[in-house]
């Protein structure tokens, strides 16, 4: 059995290929259970988010098998998928799951929002029943690893994440935030930081757009904004200078056509705007458009640049945790190896000594001397248990097996000059 880290990125795949194989919320769970099924994964976790698609198992490795069910959920050919998956097995699997978990794999380094995505990602597996006691176990190590990266280094201080640079983005386009009008497509995590980063650099009037209105009130009520359905955004995009989307729908929210409405209602005034989701939320049409700033995700390697360049000596030090944490999971993995060698000998231990406890009952049962079966019960009980273990002695001996030797010498704590004991059988 393997324990598998899957997975495409955004060092490995561009966003036209990352959003072929985006699992969205409403997805996930059918698609657990699927691969439970059909991919013969007896563990089994799924991460999505804009930056990474990554597939945690356990299980008999078959990776033609789990390629093939990958296809068959998602849009993505094998030639396109074979050209930028990565495949993590065993402690290397670990160690991939605990950076990407402590920020270190991430498009901004040290990005704070990706422990809970991968919280996520662990929970959904849960619900799903598609977990078990490997991934069960790994994924408490990992969060335990992100949780120190956290704590002990400086990778977190002042994080710069994606929402941050997204808002860095929209200052290079619009100097002065205060004069201008952002709408916000969305109402998750990301949107959230995106608005409270909007409104510490004093933007004058936010819009937020969700497909329920109740969660866009929620934002609009913290950040004192305007809420609205996606329904109606095309009544109101012309009033909106900055446009940020990130939502988890699956086909575009925002088309060419009402774009160009939008521009001849704002007399061609320019407007920015940048698609976080994956997969897009705004077709790629749109930037085609005079007037219109479009970005995606992947356009904001410049501005995370400075942000991983201040950031080198503090992973230098998550990533020396995290080879502990890898070290600490062998560890751990080693003990169960030697827990179940345990039970195993003390099973065969228990089923020996009832073996010859039963037959001193029937002897005293019968009317036999006690102090006589007591003798006879300890001889045979000793004698069984010392059998196997004093024939595989005899045959390391004549082998000449000395390390064997060594080795029962420090599992029964015998002495070099211990009286030779009469061997019974």
């Amino acid at each position: 059995m393997t324990l598998l880290a899957f997975g495409i990125n955004h060092t490995t795949a561009p966003l036209a290929i990352r959003e072929r194989v985006a699992f969205g919320p409403d997805r996930v769970i059918a698609a657990l259970r699927q691969a439970h099924e059909r991919a013969g994964l007896a563990e089994v976790a799924i991460l999505s988010t804009c930056n990474r698609t990554e597939i945690y198992a356990h299980g008999e490795e078959d990776l033609q098998r789990l390629l093939q069910w990958l296809i068959a959920q998602t849009s993505i050919e094998l030639d396109d998928l074979n050209n930028c998956y990565y495949c993590h097995r065993d402690d290397e699997a670990v160690r991939h799951m605990m950076k990407v978990a402590g920020g270190l794999d991430s498009l901004v380094l040290g990005e704070p929002q990706i422990l809970g995505q991968m919280k996520s990602a662990y929970s959904v597996a849960r619900e799903a029943g598609t977990l078990g006691p490997v991934l069960n176990g790994t994924f408490q190590q990992v969060f335990g690893i992100a949780k120190r990266v956290r704590s002990e280094t400086a990778i977190g201080e002042n994080p710069v994440s994606v929402a941050y640079a997204a808002v860095s983005l929209a200052q290079q386009i619009f100097s002065n935030l205060k004069q201008d009008t952002a709408l916000l497509i969305g109402a998750g995590e990301t949107i959230e930081l995106v608005a409270r980063h909007l409104v510490e650099q004093g933007i004058k009037h936010l819009v937020v757009a969700n497909r329920t209105l109740e969660r866009a009130q929620r934002l609009a009520t913290e950040f004192g904004a305007e809420a609205i359905l996606l329904a109606d955004i095309p009544e109101h995009l012309h009033r909106a200078d900055i446009v940020i989307s990130s939502t988890a729908s699956q086909l575009p929210l925002l088309g060419k056509g009402a774009v160009e409405s939008a521009l001849k209602k704002r007399k061609h005034q320019p407007m920015f705007m940048l698609d976080i989701a994956v997969p897009r939320d705004i077709e790629e049409e749109v930037g085609e458009l005079d007037d219109v700033f479009l970005y995606t995700v992947d356009d904001l390697h410049a501005v995370i640049d400075e942000n991983r360049r201040s950031r080198v000596e503090a992973a230098d030090k998550a990533e020396a945790i995290i080879a502990e944490g890898v070290s600490l999971y062998q560890r751990q993995l080693r003990a169960l190896d030697a827990v179940d060698t345990i039970k195993a000998f003390r099973h065969q231990a228990e089923q020996l000594r009832q073996i010859e406890y039963e037959r001193a009952l029937r002897q005293l049962r019968s009317g036999a001397d006690p102090e006589q079966v007591l003798q006879q019960f300890s001889r045979g009980l000793t004698n069984k248990l010392l059998h196997a273990p004093t024939t595989t002695l005899k045959e390391a001996g004549a082998r000449g097996r000395a390390d064997m030797i060594q080795l029962a010498h420090q599992l029964y704590h015998l002495s070099p000059d211990a009286d030779s004991v009469d061997e019974q059988e």
